[in-house]
């Protein structure tokens, strides 16, 4: 896939959700417009620029009219399918620098809306997976819990709710010594071992990576096998007992992300 500029990178964002997912992308002029609905078990594939810097999350139960023009239970960055602005909080981030090396992590910062991963295919570095094993919905503290239609569709923050420095990292929390791992953080942790569960995080929770393509997934998890395109080769991550019909299935996967790239092209 390495047909693209010198230095960019292909993205393969997946849904392996049972709903519908609006993925949401700032900047997003090199991403369809930074906003698009992906069904289950659908796939893109996108091509970053150099030097992209920029953050990519799920939005959920949206409704948006012919013209673009609606609301997500979760994720929203205004009213408009295609996004220009941050997300709203709750929403679990993918951040990205693209750079030498690149710099990458799945941010619960501001809160949890869906399970995601990335992984970096074929790179050279600390390219560990970085996101989720669990979905934090499931287990949301109730004081944290944002419902809708009786069902928890995202767990926010404790700094959102809460307000105060010792949550938020502020004041004489301010630093990586006094600003500690809270209660709400190591629920946020359990769920997601590789990603940011407070501002300090960094040590487990940001990686580098050279050379690489990613693969953005939607309710995945960090020890699960995905195959993506990578130099015009098939290249499956990680290990698996679902064997060549888990491969298979991907295969499929990945087929129907080609078609969608030759359909945006």
């Amino acid at each position: 896939m390495r047909h693209c500029a010198e230095g960019a990178r292909i993205f393969t964002i997946v849904n392996a959700c049972k709903t519908t997912v609006w993925p949401a992308i700032t900047p997003g002029e090199n991403f369809n417009g930074g906003g698009f609905p992906l069904k289950p078990g659908q796939s893109v594939v996108i091509t970053a620029p150099v030097g992209w810097s920029g953050r990519i999350w799920g939005r959920t139960g949206c409704d948006f009219d012919s013209s673009g023009t609606g609301k997500c239970q979760t994720g929203n960055c205004g009213t408009a399918l295609k996004c220009t602005a941050s997300g709203e909080p709750p929403a679990t981030l993918a951040e990205f620098t693209l750079a030498s090396p690149d710099f990458y992590d799945v941010s619960l910062v501001d809160g949890f809306n869906l399970p995601l991963s990335v992984r970096a295919v074929n790179g050279q570095g600390n390219c560990s997976t970085a996101g989720c094993d669990g979905d934090l919905r499931e287990d949301c503290p109730a004081e944290l819990a944002v419902k809708a239609g009786g069902q928890t569709v995202a767990c926010r923050s404790a700094c959102d709710v809460f307000k105060s420095d010792e949550y938020c990292c502020k004041g004489v929390y301010g630093n990586s010594m006094t600003c500690q791992p809270t209660y709400y953080s190591k629920k946020f942790k359990a769920a997601c071992p590789t990603a940011y569960s407070y501002a300090y995080d960094d040590p487990t929770s940001i990686f580098t990576c050279s050379g690489a393509d990613y693969m953005l997934t939607f309710c995945s998890n960090t020890k699960q096998t995905v195959c993506a395109y990578h130099d015009n080769k098939l290249v499956c991550n990680g290990s698996s007992s679902r064997g060549i019909g888990f491969v298979h299935k991907w295969l499929i996967v990945m087929v129907s992300s080609i078609v969608s790239l030759w359909l945006w092209a």
